[in-house]
């Protein structure tokens, strides 16, 4: 296949600014890289805290996306995992040194020298793109690529704060009913779950949305729930949530939040905390997440709800997001 010398790509000049459309060079693969041709990368609400200034010191200028599907082009010469013409997904984790402490005893999300996709690394939002062989994912074949790139950090973030919501979650509360919780849910029903979902107060469109993936009861996020919760994942970044959440939760219950960034959580009286509640934080994904999701979503089979854009529509992909205007997922078709 002969390659093209340069490629499309939008490209983040500045945080609080749009991006651009640039014509760039077709990067060069490492030698435990791959070099992999985009067909799709999904828009996540990280690329937002990105781009609005809530996350600092991304690596400038940068192309965002670390939801990205695509197939594999070219090989660095370590690589042994993947082949060209093979269909391959790239999430936020992009390297860790393997070495830390955190590493060394299974917690490579914590890493202390990581890399991210679309943060530090160059990501997606792009005709190319290059990836480190070990952290990259062959993807369920019964996904179109559109389908497929919300797996790769809504559905394996989902995945990651659900599991960590601990063992008994029969009654589970999911605040903000976005790309994370929309896949979520399917899971947890299909695993026997009672999911309860909250959206912003008067979204009867998206509690709607939330009973036909098979929620018991939906509503607003400043009610209670008919009955007391076993556990909550929150995933909008709203620090007043996970008070909430908490005041809905039963004895013993947990309260997880899947974001990267969130507003200030109030102070709250100890009696809500009490009774051996948690309060606990999800940080990145580990390789063993993605796995495991990887092999359960196509059981459920979990079926993603997105918004499909160009690659020169990121801009209004995120706008959208920013409004909260998304049912589901939005996802740019890069090819």
């Amino acid at each position: 296949m002969e390659m093209p010398e340069v490629m499309r790509a939008m490209v983040l000049q500045k945080q609080g600014e749009p991006l651009e459309l640039h014509q760039i060079p077709v990067p060069e693969p490492g030698p435990d890289q791959v070099l992999i041709r985009v067909h799709a990368c999904g828009v996540c609400r990280t690329d937002l805290h990105i781009v609005d200034g809530e996350l600092e010191h991304p690596r400038l200028p940068l192309i965002l996306g670390h939801q990205i599907v695509g197939t594999v082009v070219r090989s660095g010469e370590n690589v042994d995992r993947f082949r060209p013409g093979q269909r391959v997904g790239v999430p936020w984790l992009g390297y860790t040194d393997g070495s830390c402490r955190y590493c060394r005893r299974g917690q490579e999300n914590l890493c202390d020298n990581p890399q991210f996709t679309g943060y530090t690394l160059d990501g997606g939002f792009a005709e190319y793109a290059v990836a480190d062989q070990r952290y990259i994912f062959q993807l369920p074949e019964n996904y179109s690529a559109v389908e497929a790139a919300p797996l790769l950090c809504a559905g394996l973030i989902g995945y990651r704060t659900y599991r960590l919501a601990g063992e008994h979650k029969d009654r589970l509360g999911i605040y903000g009913f976005g790309a994370a919780a929309h896949i979520i849910a399917q899971v947890a029903v299909f695993l026997g779950n009672r999911v309860y979902a909250f959206t912003r107060p008067g979204d009867s469109a998206t509690q709607a949305f939330a009973r036909q993936l098979g929620a018991v009861w939906a509503g607003s996020s400043d009610e209670l729930p008919p009955e007391e919760l076993d556990a909550a994942l929150v995933f909008a970044p709203v620090g007043s949530l996970m008070v909430a959440a908490l005041r809905a939760t039963a004895k013993g219950g947990t309260v997880v939040s899947g974001g990267i960034h969130m507003s200030d959580i109030p102070s709250f009286p100890y009696n809500l905390l009490w009774e051996e509640r948690v309060i606990r934080s999800v940080a990145n994904l580990t390789r063993q997440d993605g796995e495991e999701f990887l092999a359960i979503a196509p059981k459920v089979p979990v079926k993603t709800e997105v918004e499909v854009f160009s690659l020169e529509g990121a801009n209004s992909a995120l706008e959208k997001l920013r409004s909260g205007q998304l049912r589901g997922a939005a996802v740019l078709a890069v090819d």
